[in-house]
């Protein structure tokens, strides 16, 4: 199409910015699949992906959605003009690092407390604009309020610290977790995130 600039290319959808500074993911065909049934998984993942997204905009930071278009498989949401965290965060003082990880915290709580589950919770998928984080990609997410996948949730986000940000990652995820207390289930939640690690050491041992 004329004018679309590709900022991302995934193995589910591809990420264009079009000429009205909006941003469409556009799922892609998989070849491997009947076409019928590609049609109508992609539709669903649409659908889903949409609905979460209505719901997470009432309650956190995130791209404002213009339309959702079940036929074209494409979700239409506003440009954030920002920067993704994952390439700025190292670079702020660390007293401003650990603001921004508070408010993650304090986000993923509200979220939480919503019944929504990000499922790929790490900086690559927020946007940091001004002083706000917004949160992007709920492609995995999901609806639920087991507590085992809310901890599961922050677990990732932690490793992604570690991973990506880790010479001061035990200060990051201390600011999340801090920020996280806003969750009326935040007592429950970070003792399950304790087994869920447990569980980690415990297979990566043998």
């Amino acid at each position: 199409m004329m004018n679309e600039k590709i900022l991302q290319q995934g193995a589910e959808a591809v990420i264009i910015l079009n000429e009205k500074d909006r941003v469409i993911k556009r799922r892609v065909k998989k070849s491997y699949r009947l076409p019928s049934i590609d049609e109508n998984i992609r539709k669903l993942r649409t659908r889903s992906e949409g609905k979460l997204l209505e719901k997470a905009g009432k309650i956190v930071n995130i791209p404002r959605i213009i339309k959702i278009d079940e036929k074209s498989k494409e979700i239409v949401m506003d440009f954030i003009l920002g920067q993704k965290l994952s390439d700025t965060l190292d670079s702020f003082p660390l007293d401003e690092q650990r603001d921004i990880c508070r408010q993650i915290g304090e986000q993923v709580a509200l979220l939480h407390d919503a019944g929504i589950i990000h499922g790929d919770l790490t900086t690559s998928n927020m946007i940091l604009s001004g002083n706000k984080v917004f949160f992007i990609d709920f492609g995995l997410g999901f609806h639920s309020q087991k507590i085992e996948d809310k901890a599961v949730d922050l677990h990732l986000l932690k490793q992604a610290l570690e991973a990506k940000h880790f010479q001061n990652w035990h200060v990051l995820i201390s600011e999340v977790l801090k920020g996280y207390e806003k969750s009326k289930e935040h007592k429950r939640v970070l003792e399950q995130l304790k087994k869920v690690e447990a569980r980690g050491r415990y297979k990566d041992k043998y």
